[in-house]
């Protein structure tokens, strides 16, 4: 019976069970719904009643703003009607002196206007004067061309020539005078620049070494150096482009080549190969690649320290190798190399003390015989060349006219080109810097007196001081003292288009009138 009885009560408790479940799943819902919705409704009458009162607030914020916006409002109105105000009293001004000037004005026009008429009335008057007096005076030179027998332009032409027959001699006395005038201030004012220029550098004197010699220890080395049946000497003259010289002259060989550096290359090959005492064709070539390599460096290392004393900016790498080269380059004695470092130094100086660019002067100095690294090699003058190396390796245009016009090939362009001509000049005829074949001497020397004696009127001519002046003796009856002064000026213009010569060459004219009476 129990059983029965604990599985209906079981049933009933889980029927129970599933009521209650059902009812709690159902009416749960709805109380949280409806306590949501007094939340809600709450949140609402909160947000109302906070909206209400950012409405108030903003409505009296907004009349407060309103407020002061109408008194700046006002203010900019009166500022405003104050400076209308202000500008209306300048207009009025401006009006009253417009009126006041408008009324001058036309005041100054009536009385242009009567001055005007008053000239025209002059102008009239004037021109009847005019034709009356060019009436008398064509009637006057009609009696004059009576009278005289002349027509006015023979007339005119009479007294041209007897004016300038007379003004001749005071014309060409006062161009003498300005001319010499000019001269002894340009003079004046050069010797002191180039005084200062000779004094700030002195350089050696230098020699030119023509026949490069190599001293051996003994004759028997001729023999070592020729080599069996001349392999030796063929190889050396082969590799290097040079003749070597063998002759009777005891302990000397004499390296001969038209290419100075070839020439240095082989004396230097040639003193290492006799102090080895290895000379064979092998040794040969070792020894020539290695001195060739080694004057290579030393050209390098010359161009380098050219533009290092000289304090100048950069310069082309390869370019300074032809201004090493010319440290193996000789012109009349000269060494080139130290010809361009001088040059260089003089145009610095006389630059500076012109105030213009010295480093500019300098760079054209130093480069302005740059064609003679080449001349050697390459057809052409060393100004063609060097001003062709100057435009290949990009130097500036002021650089360039000064190599192409140091020997007045071309037109100057700038005063550094004059400076560096001077320059040039200064380091070239200095005494011992440079040295003259006979034969060439002797050709200058005829060919200044030549040019004096062209001259009508010179009698004897003579050149002195080895051809740094020159004495025209004329003949006084032909000659008057003022043409000679002509002819001094002549005789210098022809010398400078027609002779090459280094330095200065001073022409004197000389003429001499003597009247000789014996009283008996």
């Amino acid at each position: 019976m129990e059983t029965p009885i604990a599985i209906l009560l079981i049933v009933i408790a889980l029927i129970v069970g599933v009521g209650v479940a059902l009812l709690l799943f159902y009416f749960v819902p709805v109380f949280k719904r409806k306590g949501a919705e007094k939340s809600a409704e709450k949140i609402v009458r909160d947000a109302e009643i906070r909206g209400e009162q950012i409405r108030k607030n903003a409505q009296l914020d907004g009349k407060q703003l309103i407020a002061e916006m109408k008194q700046e409002a006002e203010k900019d109105i009166r500022e405003r009607k104050q400076e209308i105000a202000g500008l209306e009293n300048k207009l009025n001004q401006r009006e009253a002196n417009i009126d006041r000037r408008d009324a001058n004005m036309l005041n100054k026009e009536n009385a242009l206007e009567e001055k005007n008429q008053l000239l025209t009335r002059r102008l009239k008057e004037c021109d009847k004067k005019d034709a009356l007096l060019q009436s008398k005076i064509d009637s006057i030179l009609a009696e004059l061309e009576k009278v005289a027998q002349l027509s006015v332009s023979e007339a005119r032409d009479e007294i041209f020539a007897r004016v300038e027959s007379k003004c001749a001699k005071e014309i060409a006395s006062f161009i003498k005078n300005k001319e010499d005038e000019a001269k002894e201030e340009a003079e004046k004012k050069a010797r002191n620049i180039l005084a200062l220029a000779i004094s700030k550098y002195a350089q050696e004197e230098v020699q030119e070494h023509t026949v490069t010699t190599v001293a051996l220890p003994s004759d028997e080395m001729k023999g070592r150096i020729i080599g069996r049946e001349g392999r030796n000497i063929r190889t050396f003259e082969q590799l290097l482009g040079v003749d070597l010289i063998i002759d009777d002259t005891p302990e000397v060989i004499t390296v001969s080549c038209f290419n100075p550096i070839r020439r240095h290359v082989a004396a230097k090959a040639l003193d290492l190969l006799i102090k080895d005492g290895r000379i064979q064709p092998g040794r040969i070539e070792e020894v020539v690649a290695k001195v060739q390599e080694e004057v290579d460096a030393d050209i390098q290392k010359a161009g380098e320290d050219a533009a290092f004393k000289l304090g100048l900016p950069k310069i082309n790498r390869e370019l300074l190798t032809y201004v090493g080269r010319l440290k193996y380059r000789t012109s009349y004695g000269q060494n080139a190399y130290d010809h361009s470092m001088e040059t260089a130094y003089l145009a610095g100086i006389m630059a500076s003390e012109l105030g213009l660019d010295a480093n500019l002067a300098r760079r054209a100095g130093l480069l302005h015989d740059i064609g003679k690294s080449v001349d050697f090699e390459q057809e052409g003058s060393h100004v063609e060349l060097g001003a062709r190396l100057a435009k290949k390796y990009g130097e500036p245009d002021v650089v360039i006219n000064a190599i192409e016009s140091h020997h007045d090939d071309v037109p100057k362009t700038s005063v550094i080109s004059h400076l560096v001509q001077a320059a040039d000049t200064l380091s070239a005829a200095r005494p011992g810097s440079r040295s003259e074949t006979l034969e060439s001497y002797i050709k200058r020397i005829e060919q200044l007196e030549t040019i004096c004696k062209s001259f009508d009127g010179v009698y004897q001519c003579y050149a002195m001081q080895s051809g740094r002046e020159v004495r025209v003796m004329v003949i006084p009856d032909r000659v008057d003292d003022l043409t000679a002064f002509k002819m001094a000026r002549d005789i210098r213009e022809k010398i400078e288009n027609e002779m090459t010569y280094p330095g200065q060459i001073k022409v004197q004219v000389i003429r001499e009138y003597r009247a000789v009476e014996t009283a008996k």
